[in-house]
């Protein structure tokens, strides 16, 4: 096929790693070409952990070689080619140049900047731009704004019901739940026993190819925080299902026991660790349900468990992108308990002496990842708890981990973390004392600080931060029902231990 034949340009990004994809369908291999580019703008816009890059990079060169083991037309322009614009822009245009095509196809991008810039290439290029829906998620952007008309309150819960009816997972043969419950959630909170191990998880060493982006990022990023040594993440989608597999078979069973524990120097506990294979497209949302679905039925994991992973997917990550396109653009720059303090430096450094942001943040820095209650009631919470710029949060979120597209990440940082929303997303804020994470973990054990302290040099910061954000939000959140019970505690107080409370969390703020 020369250059001049090609009918139809069509664009895969490095989230979209799927052979199914919408802007794929229906492609001649005799007359169509597809261009994969990597580009400077997309690896720096925020500064990525280098582990995320190399993930990205490196499956989407496997899956350029996986099309073109197909007998398909693959334009491939590498970070570093001679000519690389840098940027999404650039590169559609040098092709469109290249190979005058009749059309450009593309699949709709997970971020806001990036539909933007497909929409300006509307009016740019020379040639139709068709933008097609992702079908790969189980709720259709039209859908969820359906859904969401009329209802004074989005809660996830409501629309996760209705994505069970939906797809029928986890629905007995009379259209109820499973079980009698739509959620089991309360048989989750449990901490890890002493002595329980959990099992070796699944890691891939880097083959030539992945060897060769890891060189590459290793040179380009090395200032980026984050190791990049150890990486061991699936890139091809065979991986990406042993991946699943594996957790299927030893974790999934004790994964809705202690999806909420945390422990000292165990960073991946029963976790599934396969959110970034759906996030860039080597796994499908319906096939990871189904999978944990079938090991139910089949009496190899219960329902706690099974339903406590199938709501993470079925639920919060179908929820968390209808949200984001429903309140973009607008959502990002929401800040409704007005919070300005710079993010402390050892968000980045993991040099404190709270041991449960130092665990977290260490374990971020070396593996990409840290799972939902770290990054929800330790490094979130805290930055909740002394009042940190909800931009600069979002950012480091988006900086620091290996599963974090804008989509995604927003809404559960600035809506469930922080707040800042106004409670779009979440009835209350995510605001707690120390005595949650104690309870949780076993991080208090080798801390510098002492959990049961309220005041003075050696407090827990949490115990006194926590009520000084109350103290300080009380025109905004003292009339919420959901925080009707602390408030009240805190106005039992005795004055002088009050006072005591708030000097101790000044002080502590004032030596961040």
């Amino acid at each position: 096929m020369t250059d001049a034949s090609v009918r139809a340009l069509r664009l895969v990004l490095g989230d979209q790693l799927t052979e199914s994809l919408s802007s794929l369908q229906g492609l001649d291999s005799t007359v169509d070409a597809v261009l994969m580019v990597e580009v400077a703008d997309e690896t720096d816009y925020v500064r990525h952990h280098p582990q995320k890059i190399v993930l990205v990079l490196a499956a989407m060169r496997h899956f350029a070689a996986s099309l073109r083991d197909r007998g398909i037309r693959v334009e491939y322009v590498t970070l570093d080619a001679p000519g690389n614009s840098g940027s999404f822009s650039g590169e559609i245009a040098r092709a469109v140049e290249r190979l005058k095509p009749e059309r450009v196809i593309v699949t709709e991008p997970g971020e806001w900047r990036v539909l933007e810039m497909m929409r300006d290439w509307r009016e740019t290029l020379d040639v139709p731009v068709e933008i097609r829906s992702d079908d790969r998620f189980l709720c259709s952007l039209g859908e969820f704004a359906r859904w969401a008309d009329g209802r004074k309150q989005l809660r996830m819960e409501y629309f996760y019901r209705e994505m069970r009816r939906k797809t029928g997972l986890l629905m007995d043969v009379d259209g109820n739940p499973e079980g009698g419950a739509w959620n089991f959630d309360s048989q989750n909170r449990k901490n890890l026993p002493k002595g329980l191990r959990p099992p070796q998880r699944l890691r891939f060493p880097p083959d030539a190819v992945t060897e060769e982006v890891i060189s590459l990022v290793s040179e380009r990023f090395a200032d980026h925080f984050g190791r990049v040594d150890g990486f061991g993440y699936a890139v091809t989608r065979q991986d990406a299902l042993r991946a699943l597999r594996a957790f299927v078979t030893d974790c999934l069973p004790s994964f809705g026991d202690y999806q909420d524990a945390m422990k000292q120097d165990s960073p991946f506990l029963y976790h599934g660790l396969v959110s970034a294979y759906l996030n860039i497209g080597l796994l499908l949302p319906l096939e990871v349900c189904r999978a944990a679905e079938q090991a139910y039925l089949a009496g190899q994991a219960p329902l706690n468990a099974v339903e406590g992973f199938v709501r993470q997917i079925l639920g919060w990550r179908e929820y968390v992108r209808g949200l984001y396109w429903l309140k973009m653009p607008d959502y990002a720059a929401t800040n409704f308990l007005n919070a300005t303090r710079d993010l402390p430096d050892f968000y980045w450094s993991g040099e404190t002496g709270l041991n449960c942001l130092a665990q977290s943040i260490r374990q971020t820095r070396d593996h990409a990842y840290a799972h939902h209650i770290q990054r929800l009631m330790v490094t979130g919470c805290f930055a909740l708890l002394i009042g940190a710029d909800p931009v600069q949060v979002n950012r480091w979120y988006m900086e620091v981990y290996i599963d974090a597209f804008e989509w995604v990440e927003l809404p559960n940082t600035h809506g469930m973390a922080l707040f800042a929303d106004g409670g779009i997303m979440a009835s209350k804020p995510y605001a707690a004392s120390g005595k949650y994470i104690d309870r949780m973990s076993d991080y208090c054990r080798n801390c510098r600080y002492d959990v049961k302290q309220n005041t003075g040099p050696d407090a827990c910061p949490f115990n006194a931060l926590y009520w000084r954000f109350l103290e300080n939000n009380r025109a905004l959140l003292s009339r919420n029902p959901r925080m009707g019970m602390p408030y009240r505690t805190w106005a039992k107080m005795a004055e002088d231990k009050r006072a005591a409370i708030l000097q101790t969390a000044d002080a502590f703020l004032d030596r961040l």
